[in-house]
């Protein structure tokens, strides 16, 4: 039996472990964010950056083990990316942890701006529990808005938005764009234009004057000179060159006007809130069981945490309650279309595989589609779409079904596997073609790649003899011309008749059309046919 202090001292131990928890497991002068259900939505959705969130309990071992990586994890990405924490025992974060369905300790999620504020791309992270680890899997997922230029291409850059627009080029000895830039071109998103150019660009280094790289040259606009940075290639200190000429986006983004509350907001407002305490407490039960088992154990056993609770795992929570939705305007997505497909050897060789015909972008998909399938054609149309709306040259993108006999070809003479997705660049004028290296399916992984490509920053391999057909031998491609219309077809012919010349468009009858098909055919005497248009 337990003497009265020893029972005095258990009970004040046990008074005192909730607020101990309630701390968690960084400090105040940690580099990780500790983050609150608020804080998360105002720092982490609202921001334009990249951002890897920990959801952990205090007393998990795996936690406790994941802490030195993790905060020598955010030194590393200090500037370039977020690396928050929160802690799932707090009673005001539940609702969250329980939204974002987190079922275990520690929970990694790699958070990505989204096309519109507020409303970011939620993914695990499914790497190595190292600091290296974590860095390199959230600096692939920061978004490069820096454009890659070469001597051709520079100046009608410079001309895009006009004279008052200020520009920020890099030149550098480097094919790839750093995480530095792509963080600068984030922090002047909408408010100075980023781009990179390699050194070997003799005519771009010779009128911007630069004489060694990297140098970063920043162009105010409105007529004022260039100016060159000699400053140490630290983010905050090229932030505070480039302020000179604009103030980089405050992070997070300003917060959007709160329209008026109605009756009907009001309902869906009640309706969230009991389905955060629905939440809340289905977390709680679940945390709480968990905690209970691990504080049984001697020792964290070395695989993962995994709570009681079995449900389904959820995107990131909307904060936002919308508003009375007959009183605003439908909004159609810009959806990326999926990138053409060619279905059998002939087109192929049409297109990329003949004497004459210039760079193509492959994606060779397996026999049996994947996860890792889906990834690829999403990535390569989303990116190939970005190009044609901005109006920016690029070379035709395509995918190839399995049953396509020159791409078993292909992968017969490359040794690539049956299994997997494969992504090639081809030239057939002049016989190269370029592999992509990485396993990464990634829309920011492949559009490196692609810039690389062509920017002509990787390296070339001989095409195989027997793939690239002569162009004189193929059947000429039937063009396909569809007006749409009467109406359309008069507008392609206008100005295409001789003077004083005009034409009408008349719409026939199938007993017309019959007729008319007869005489071009030279079968004036042959009956008309009583069934349907089976040919047409």
């Amino acid at each position: 039996m337990l003497s009265p202090v020893t029972a005095l001292s258990l009970s004040l131990a046990l008074l005192l472990l909730p607020s101990t928890l309630a701390d968690g497991l960084y400090s105040k002068t940690s580099p990780v964010l500790q983050l609150s259900g608020q804080s998360y939505r105002s720092l982490i959705e609202q921001s334009n950056h990249t951002s890897i969130i920990e959801f952990y309990a205090p007393w998990c071992g795996h936690c406790k083990s994941l802490q030195p990586a993790y905060e020598k994890a955010a030194k590393s990405l200090a500037g370039l990316a977020k690396v928050g924490a929160v802690n799932c025992d707090a009673e005001e974060n539940k609702p969250l942890c329980g939204s974002m369905g987190v079922q275990g300790f520690p929970t990694l999620k790699i958070v990505r701006p989204g096309k519109k504020v507020g409303k970011p791309t939620v993914e695990d992270y499914r790497g190595e529990r190292t600091a290296k680890g974590i860095v390199d899997a959230v600096v692939e997922k920061i978004p490069n808005h820096v454009r890659r230029l070469k001597d051709a291409d520079y100046e009608a850059w410079l001309a895009e938005g006009g004279e008052g627009r200020p520009k920020a080029m890099l030149f550098s000895e480097k094919a790839s764009v750093s995480a530095l830039l792509k963080a600068v071109a984030v922090d002047f998103l909408g408010a100075i234009d980023v781009a990179q150019i390699r050194n070997k660009e003799a005519v771009a280094m010779e009128a911007f004057k630069v004489e060694k790289s990297p140098t970063l040259v920043l162009l105010p606009g409105a007529g004022k000179a260039p100016v060159h940075y000699d400053g140490d290639m630290k983010k905050e200190a090229i932030v505070a060159f480039l302020s000179q000429a604009a103030f980089p986006n405050a992070d997070p983004a300003p917060k959007e006007k709160k329209a008026k509350t109605s009756s009907s907001s009001s309902t869906n407002k009640s309706k969230a809130s009991k389905a955060s305490k629905a939440s809340s407490s289905s977390f709680s039960k679940a945390s709480a069981s968990h905690e209970s088992q691990d504080s049984q154990s001697a020792k964290a056993s070395q695989t993962s945490e995994t709570l009681e609770d079995d449900s389904n795992p959820t995107e990131s929570p909307n904060p936002k309650v919308a508003t009375d939705k007959s009183q605003q305007p439908s909004k159609v997505p810009d959806i990326a279309p999926p990138i053409t497909s060619l279905p059998d050897g002939l087109s192929l060789q049409q297109k990329c595989l003949n004497s004459k015909s210039s760079t193509c972008l492959l994606a060779l998909l397996p026999e049996n589609p994947t996860q890792d399938t889906a990834s690829a054609i999403s990535s390569l149309s989303t990116i190939h779409h970005k190009h044609t709306q901005g109006k920016r040259t690029l070379f035709p993108f395509y995918q190839l079904p399995a049953s396509n006999s020159q791409a078993a070809a292909i992968r017969s003479k490359l040794s690539l596997a049956r299994s997997n997705v494969e992504i090639l660049a081809v030239n057939g004028k002049r016989g190269w073609y370029r592999h992509y290296p990485s396993t990464s399916l990634s829309q920011n992984a492949i559009e490196d790649w692609v810039d690389a490509v062509r920017m002509g920053d990787t390296p070339k391999l001989d095409l195989p003899s027997g793939l690239v057909v002569p162009a004189d031998s193929l059947p000429t491609e039937p063009i396909k011309m569809d007006f749409g219309s009467a109406e359309g077809l008069r507008e392609a012919m206008k100005g295409q008749m001789p003077e004083g010349m005009g034409f009408e468009v008349e719409e026939i009858d199938d007993e017309m059309y019959e007729q008319l098909m007869r005489q071009e055919g030279g079968k004036e005497n042959v009956p008309p046919q009583k069934e349907g248009h089976d040919e047409l």
